[in-house]
């Protein structure tokens, strides 16, 4: 491909961006599209606006980039929370490592490679992409010691600003733990794989397993029931029969506090309605009769008086068959996967290896589109292949289009399959949080994308090309050096096409604002509701970012006229980003900064692959200096990413016990453990139930003496129920997370 195709696919793309920024900046504007644009203000404030008529509202303006730019770390930590921050880090870190590596390659290396052969250069527009590449290096040239120099000043600045940012990130995670002395998970152990017994219940096996042998810090126990599709159509079924059942039988009784729930105690998170219209058309909170119409699980959430007593019984084995009683630390309330919990614990291992071969095959089947994308960056092979299309291809304009903008197009349309399918497998895998799913759908994405777009592409390419394949390990290093470079025009126009376009797509939020049309215009809904609110995509846009920065270290010295678009495209990302973070994503859940070791891991083996391409590559141009000053740089590498490994990655691994011992101590100088304690048995609910349930049941009720309950505007959810021994659900739900079961 020449530069006038690389030029076309970057005027289409620079058009693309252009204009849908443009009609964001108006379409936000908007007040019926503040539920597109706004979700997260929406969802965290009560949102008022007028609709006058008024010229600007239809005027493109860019200070949307200029709040975007004003926000600090510190707002975005407030409202996306510590996984945002990290996520800005990653785009913060790309624009560092690759605004030094531009400098360097682009003023350095790239003379080089384009006066590397002696011949008759053509004008810019007509030069072949492989003349500003080390391909164009002759052999034995004594300049490739500039490569190799700048392969020492990428890879030292990327450790110098990786050990700081991993540095940062980590005592970030440290102050997270210590300001969060509220969470419940802190005291929380999920027990999984609990032994059945024929004498007594799940229940009673939890409360005489931990009072024998964590006696002086076990507090109580929740347990987990089964709540299967099949089971929650019938009982929800069971519930609206007898809704309306009750509208045509009114209840004389009055409106007074009720017990809740299963745990059969009083409690006064509700104020009962008191008008039967009102009782049977809220809905929101737990089910009486709930316990009768379930069954219990082999697992539970099991309540510690201090964070220390829980971590310990978290990581020490409790039982001599280590498929027993198996402990884990309990996610956030927010962050459970209930629909997980009920697997059997005997059954992951066999999950996970079903998911491996699933993921393995779904690789296979991808290679399809990617070789019928490499087909169409081969327009030799692609007109002998198909010989009707050479009247077609003949036409300057049409061989452009084809060459450098339809076949990184074709691959994005496939890959928009590959996030929701991960997911799905990080499901079945049987993760117990929301967040851990979206971690292990991230990975897996990331290694499918770095595959497929990468190895795969240049191994088709060698194929197609060449008709050969790696015969021996030992000729790797050697085949990616020769493939690397060719395949660098397909990897720029992927830059352009999947970054520039895709960041302009996600400003746009093209899905959310067809349905928000849809709901507007078709079904003639008005209001805006903010339900349909998302959380951020870490598993779609964590992996995109790190891939480009695979692909920016991979061809720095190769190939470096990728390094600009790669940097206006982190440009870019970092102002879109933070404006998603701070209009339109809520944080409903967050790892703690989990994803920052992908990243270290993710950009040590950029380094390490380049540097062993950089090798194949000093092998094959007969620069034995090169080569020899290269490997000690790979050894270096690679000491650096154990030291990183022995040093941060424990801290987000395990949680510190002299934070949490600190923690404690201060909690009961202060006296807010027991208040703690008390908040733990409302922390964790599974279930969900419409008040009228609470109405009738209080109606036909005689247990308990009965209060009058306050207001409910001046209740806190969550924090209102306590009990002791025996906990089996309470009170409060987030409906967000109850809806997507």
């Amino acid at each position: 491909m020449d530069i006038s195709a690389l030029l076309t696919s970057v005027g289409i793309n620079i058009g693309v961006c252009v204009v849908l920024l443009s009609l964001y900046s108006v379409l936000r504007k908007q007040p019926s599209n503040v539920s597109v644009y706004f979700g997260r203000r929406l969802a965290s404030m009560r949102w008022t606006h007028n609709d006058p008529f008024c010229f600007e509202r239809f005027v493109p303006s860019p200070s949307w980039i200029v709040k975007a730019w004003e926000a600090n770390e510190e707002d975005i930590l407030g409202i996306g929370g510590m996984d945002a921050v990290v996520f800005l880090r990653i785009v913060v870190f790309s624009i560092r490592i690759f605004s030094i590596a531009a400098v360097i390659c682009i003023f350095l290396v790239l003379p080089v490679n384009y006066f590397g052969q002696d011949m008759h250069h053509k004008h810019i527009p007509s030069e072949q992409m492989e003349v500003f590449t080390i391909e164009n290096v002759k052999e034995g040239s004594r300049w490739l010691w500039t490569h190799c120099f700048a392969l020492y000043i990428i890879t030292c600045s990327a450790c110098i600003l990786l050990y700081f940012e991993y540095k940062s990130i980590a005592k970030m995670r440290l102050a997270h733990i210590a300001g969060s002395s509220t969470n419940p998970s802190h005291f929380t152990v999920l027990v999984r794989a609990i032994p059945r017994s024929s004498e007594e219940s799940y229940s009673d096996s939890v409360k005489k397993f931990f009072t024998k042998y964590h006696a002086s810090s076990y507090l109580s126990h929740q347990m987990v029931y089964r709540c299967g599709r099949v089971q929650k159509l019938m009982t929800d079924a069971e519930k609206m029969y007898m809704m309306f059942k009750a509208a045509s039988n009114p209840q004389n009784c009055k409106p007074s506090l009720m017990q809740c729930g299963l745990c059969r105690q009083q409690t006064n998170s509700f104020k009962i309605l008191s008008s039967e219209d009102d009782s049977v058309g809220n809905s929101g909170f737990v089910n009486m009769d709930l316990a009768t119409r379930t069954k219990e699980c082999a697992a539970a959430f099991v309540f510690f008086k201090t964070r220390h007593a829980a971590i310990v019984a978290a990581q020490v084995l409790q039982s001599s068959n280590p498929m027993l009683w198996v402990t884990d630390l309990a996610p956030e309330p927010h962050d459970v996967y209930w629909s997980n919990l009920c697997i059997p614990y005997r059954q992951l291992w066999i999950r996970k290896i079903g998911t491996l071969v699933a993921a393995v095959a779904f690789m296979l089947v991808f290679l399809i589109p990617v070789t019928f994308v490499q087909g169409l960056t081969q327009l030799d092979q692609l007109q002998q292949t198909f010989p009707f299309l050479r009247g077609l291809l003949k036409k300057k304009y049409m061989s452009q289009l084809v060459t450098g903008y339809l076949p990184s197009i074709v691959l994005i349309l496939a890959l928009y399959s590959v996030p929701p399918t991960m997911m799905l497998f990080s499901a079945v895998e049987g993760s117990i949080s929301r967040s851990g799913r979206k971690k292990s759908a991230c990975c897996k994405v990331l290694y499918f994308t770095i595959w497929n777009v990468f190895f795969v592409n240049i191994f088709t390419g060698s194929v197609i090309s060449q008709l050969n394949v790696f015969s021996s390990v030992k000729d790797i290093p050697a085949q990616l050096a020769k493939a690397v470079p060719r395949q660098v025009t397909f990897f720029t126009t992927y830059v352009l096409t999947s970054g520039w376009a895709s960041l302009a797509c996600e400003v746009m939020q093209i899905f959310a604002l067809l349905c928000n049309l849809s709901k507007r215009f078709i079904l003639r809904i008005k209001d805006d509701s903010s339900s349909d609110t998302f959380s951020f995509p870490y598993h779609t846009e964590v992996p995109r970012l790190l891939l480009f920065g695979f692909l920016g270290f991979t061809c720095s010295i190769l190939a470096p006229l990728i390094l600009p678009f790669l940097l206006l495209y982190f440009v870019l990302a970092y102002l879109v980003y933070r404006n998603q973070i701070l209009n339109v994503y809520v944080s409903k859940y967050e790892t703690g900064g989990q994803f920052w070791p992908i990243v270290h891991n993710t950009t040590i083996f950029s380094l390490v692959l380049s540097q062993i391409i950089a090798l194949g590559v000093f092998g094959i141009k007969r620069s034995p200096v090169a080569s020899g000053f290269t490997i000690p740089l790979i050894i270096c590498t690679l000491l650096f990413n154990e030291y990183c490994r022995q040093r941060f990655l424990p801290i987000f691994k395990n949680n510190a016990a002299e934070i949490l011992i600190d923690m404690d101590r201060k909690d009961e100088q202060s006296g807010m453990m027991e208040e703690l304690h008390q908040q733990l048995h409302s922390a964790y609910c599974q279930f969900t139930v419409t008040s009228h349930e609470l109405y009738r049941s209080e109606c036909f009720s005689h247990l308990g003496d009965r209060e009058s309950s306050p207001d409910p505007k001046n209740v806190k959810s969550g924090n209102e129920s306590s009990v002791n021994g025996s906990d089996i659900a309470h009170c409060n739900l987030d409906m967000s997370e109850a809806s997507t079961k």
